[in-house]
C-alpha cells in the first residue's frame, strides 16, 4: 500500500535546490532616483525604473549579479515594470510602490512587476509592494459582502519561465487581482514574504505557483480574500507542462477561501506536494484538493496542520468544509483525472462542515490516508448550512444540499482514517450526522477511528453504505 504503514519523513528538495538563501551579494547598484524616479508619490516612475532596470541588466551576469535599488522614504506610483535575469530588485525598508490607476501604464501584461525567461532574478528588501485594491473596484455589494472589480485590476506580480527565482521579505498591500503569480518557474524560493490584502476583495490570491517545478515556500505571512497558497495548472499555460516537486511550509494564513489549495484549475498533472507546519487562521476551506480538469494530481501530503473554516456570503467558493478532496467535471463533457495518493496527518482545527473525500463515477478517488486527525465540528457563523460547494461545475449541481458528517466519503477506493477522532461543538444543529458516513467506497477502514454522531439517539456514529 501507498506510504505502507509509516509517514512521511520530512521532505527534501528534489533534484536541483531552489534559489540559493545566501546569494552573492551584488556589488553593484543602480539608484532608481539616478534614473529620473521622483518618489513624490505622484509622477508616473515606472519608465525611470525601466531606465534603471535595463541598464543594470546590460551590466548583469551570473558571475557578477547587480542590483537595483529602491531608496526607502518614498512612495513611487508605477505601471509595469519587466526585470531581467542576474538582476537584485531591492526595496530598501519603507519604500513603496504602489498600483497606477490608468490601463496605459501596464500594457499587455496587467502586472506591476513582471519577468519572461529571467535566470537568478531576486526580489529583496522590506519595502511594500502596494496594489491601492479599492481604486480598482466599482462599489462594495452588501449581499455578497465583497468588492465588485472594474473590468481592468493588475496582479502585482506575473513571473514567466524564470529559473533560480528567489523573492525574499518584500512586503505585498492590497492587491486587486492575484498577488504573486509564478508561471512556469523553476527553482524558486519564496521566503519571508508578507501578504495583506484585503478579505473582502474577489480573486486577491496570494501565491499560485502555476506549471511550476521545484518550488518552495516558506516563513510567509499571508492574509487575502481568495485561496491563500494554491498549485495550478492552468489552460492558458498548458504548453508548459505539470506542476512538481512543492515544498510549502511554517506559513500563517488567514483567507476568505481555502488555506491551502491544489487546484482549481488542473489541465496537467500535479505530483508531489507538501504542506507542512502551517496554521490556517481564517478560512472557507482549510486543505483542499479540487480537480475538474483533465490533469491528475497525486503524491500530496498535508502535514502539521492548524486551521479553522467557517461558512462564508453566498458569492464565496467553499462552505466550511474542514478538509475536501473533490473530483468533479467542470462541465458534462469534461474527462476528469484522478487523485490519489494522498497523506493528511496530525491536523488539528474546528470547522462548520465535513472532512469530504468525494468522487465521481467518472472519476474515483484513490489511496487516501487520514492519519491523527484531531477534528471539532460546530457551528457560529449565521449563513445557511447543510450544503457543500461542487463549484465549477455544471454536471453535478454548484450547491449540494447535504446533512453534515464529520468525515464524508464517496466514490472512492482504498481509504485509510487511522487515529481519527470527531467531536462536536454544543448545541449540535439538526443537520449535524454521523461521525462517518460512506457510499460507493472499497477498502475502507478505520482503525483507532473515535467518536459518536452529534445526534447518537438519532443516528449511528457510522454509516456505509453501496448505493
Amino acid at each position: 500500500a501507498w506510504l505502507g504503514a509509516a509517514l512521511l519523513p520530512p521532505m527534501p528538495l528534489f533534484g536541483k535546490q531552489p534559489a540559493a538563501d545566501s546569494p552573492a551579494p551584488p556589488r553593484i547598484n543602480y539608484n532608481v532616483l539616478d534614473y529620473g524616479a521622483t518618489g513624490d508619490g505622484t509622477t508616473p516612475d515606472h519608465a525611470a525604473f525601466q531606465r534603471a532596470v535595463d541598464a543594470a541588466a546590460a551590466d548583469a551576469s551570473a558571475e557578477q549579479p547587480v542590483r537595483v535599488l529602491v531608496p526607502g522614504g518614498r512612495r513611487y506610483r508605477v505601471g509595469r515594470i519587466a526585470l531581467a535575469s542576474h538582476l537584485d530588485f531591492h526595496l530598501a525598508a519603507d519604500a513603496e510602490l504602489f498600483a497606477s490607476e490608468d490601463p496605459a501604464d501596464y500594457g499587455d501584461e496587467r502586472a506591476l512587476l513582471t519577468a519572461r525567461d529571467a535566470v537568478g532574478l531576486r526580489l529583496s528588501g522590506t519595502g511594500r509592494i502596494n496594489g491601492h485594491a479599492r481604486d480598482f473596484m466599482t462599489h462594495y455589494d452588501e449581499a455578497g459582502e465583497w468588492w465588485v472589480p472594474r473590468e481592468f485590476r493588475p496582479r502585482l506580480a506575473v513571473l514567466h519561465r524564470c529559473q533560480d527565482l528567489a523573492i525574499n521579505d518584500v512586503t505585498f498591500l492590497d492587491a486587486p487581482q492575484w498577488t504573486l503569480h509564478l508561471v512556469g518557474c523553476r527553482n524558486v524560493l519564496v521566503d519571508g514574504v508578507t501578504i495583506r490584502n484585503q478579505l473582502d476583495v474577489p480573486n486577491c490570491d496570494g501565491i499560485d505557483p502555476d506549471h511550476c517545478r521545484h518550488v518552495e515556500i516558506r516563513r510567509c505571512h499571508i492574509e487575502c480574500g481568495d485561496d491563500a497558497i494554491v498549485v495550478k495548472a492552468t489552460r492558458a499555460y498548458a504548453e508548459l507542462g505539470g506542476s512538481h516537486h512543492i515544498h510549502v511550509h511554517d506559513c500563517v494564513l488567514e483567507t476568505q477561501d481555502s488555506g491551502l489549495k491544489i487546484g482549481t484549475e488542473t489541465v496537467r498533472d500535479i505530483t508531489d506536494v507538501t504542506f507542512e507546519r502551517c496554521e490556517i487562521r481564517r478560512s472557507c476551506r482549510a486543505c483542499t484538493i479540487q480537480l475538474p480538469d483533465e490533469g491528475n494530481v497525486r503524491g500530496v501530503v498535508f502535514r502539521d496542520i492548524m486551521f479553522e473554516a467557517s461558512y462564508h456570503a453566498a458569492p464565496w467558493w467553499g462552505r466550511g468544509e474542514a478538509i475536501s478532496l473533490t473530483a468533479i467535471p467542470r462541465a458534462p463533457d469534461t474527462r476528469v483525472g484522478q487523485i490519489s495518493e494522498v497523506l493528511i496527518a496530525n491536523v488539528r482545527g474546528r470547522a462548520e462542515n465535513s472532512v469530504r473525500i468525494s468522487g465521481t463515477p467518472e472519476s474515483r478517488i484513490s489511496q487516501v490516508r487520514c492519519v491523527d486527525l484531531d477534528l471539532t465540528f460546530e457551528r457560529w457563523t449565521n449563513y445557511p448550512g447543510a450544503v457543500w460547494d461542487n463549484r465549477p461545475t455544471t454536471a453535478y449541481p454548484a450547491l449540494e444540499s447535504h446533512a453534515t458528517a464529520a468525515f464524508h466519503v464517496r466514490y472512492a477506493d482504498h481509504v485509510e482514517l487511522r487515529d481519527c477522532r470527531v467531536r462536536w461543538g454544543k448545541p449540535c444543529p439538526d443537520s449535524f450526522g454521523h461521525a462517518l458516513e460512506a457510499h460507493d467506497v472499497t477498502h475502507l477502514t478505520y482503525p483507532g477511528f473515535t467518536g459518536e454522531a452529534a445526534h447518537p439517539d438519532r443516528d449511528a456514529a457510522i454509516v456505509i453504505s453501496v448505493d
